[in-house]
């Protein structure tokens, strides 16, 4: 009769791994202010960080008050990225703080067989005594062995975002290969997974 999306289940074996490991999953508006998803951020009108992302604004009116016209203060968009949620729960807890925050995402691009519109990003934020790049590294092994269910080798690799420092993307060796190369990996024997 009917079943669950795919993408819901994965959304959902994503949430329950990351609860075995101690991660809070938290949600958040899709429809989010400048601020959240920009400024807060460290990410100013004027960096051109945001021309990474195409963003979807959103059409406001002016609000009329009998003899005056009232301007919304916060311009609104569809959130580019999952981290304005990452804000709102800094704002109302306080650390140790160990949560992920999954989610649909919105930008104007081009759609092609890698890149949509819309797409759903998990990010995680642990903020506590003693964190490094190897709680990173050891937490992401374990749930890339648990998602797969077989061992995975990862690899970080360094890169730039502008709202965090430090910044690393993550490679799996290739599952199909076992990291010889294959079409899948591009003959490199590694994937970007995160």
């Amino acid at each position: 009769t009917g079943h669950l999306h795919p993408i819901t289940k994965v959304k959902r074996e994503v949430e329950d791994i990351f609860e075995r490991l101690g991660f809070s999953v938290v949600e958040g508006p899709e429809v989010e202010t400048e601020w959240y998803n920009f400024d807060a951020l460290n990410i100013p009108a004027n960096h051109p960080a945001r021309d990474m992302w195409d963003t979807f604004w959103l059409s406001q009116k002016e609000f009329k008050n009998k003899n005056e016209k009232l301007k919304i203060k916060e311009r609104l968009l569809l959130r580019t990225h999952t981290s304005p949620v990452q804000i709102r729960y800094m704002e109302k807890n306080n650390p140790p703080l160990r949560i992920i925050v999954p989610g649909r995402t919105f930008r104007y691009e081009a759609t092609d067989a890698s890149h949509e519109i819309n797409f759903y990003q998990v990010e995680g934020l642990m903020i506590d005594k003693e964190i490094s790049a190897a709680n990173l590294k050891a937490i992401m092994e374990k749930f890339f062995e648990m998602f797969f269910k077989q061992s995975a080798e990862i690899r970080l690799r360094p890169s730039f975002f502008p709202f965090t420092e430090p910044s690393f993307e993550i490679d799996i060796k290739c599952l199909v290969c076992g990291g010889k190369g294959c079409s899948v990996c591009s003959q490199t024997g590694w994937l970007e997974i995160a």
